[in-house]
């Protein structure tokens, strides 16, 4: 699927990610990958170089073994991970459950 902009592309990344689960392990890889980065900052920066394997390894094993789908990052990479960023602050404020039903999104087939 070709799409034109980020407001094109969020209806679709959240159908990738239907179940409740999917969305959880993202949010332990978005919130691991965000915290060995600060600490790379901070202390060592070699550890920089981990911080995909904490963000992506959660992730993908979601879509792998939980939602049954190829990540979207494989045919998306910015505007996934920028999706990433979004689902993951609708999460901490409450909202992604009231986005999902906004958007009225079941799981579609994949679009590669």
């Amino acid at each position: 699927m070709n799409f034109r902009s980020l407001e094109e592309f969020w209806p679709f990344y959240v159908t990738q990610h239907s179940k409740r689960s999917t969305r959880r392990w993202h949010f332990i890889g978005t919130l691991s990958a965000s915290l060995v980065f600060i600490y790379s900052l901070l202390f060592n920066w070699w550890v920089f170089f981990s911080v995909p394997l904490f963000g992506y390894g959660f992730a993908w094993y979601s879509h792998f073994f939980v939602e049954g789908n190829v990540p979207a990052t494989f045919g998306h990479p910015f505007w996934s991970l920028v999706c990433d960023f979004k689902m993951f602050g609708l999460m901490i404020t409450g909202q992604m459950d009231k986005e999902i039903k906004r958007l009225g999104k079941r799981p579609v087939l994949q679009a590669f």
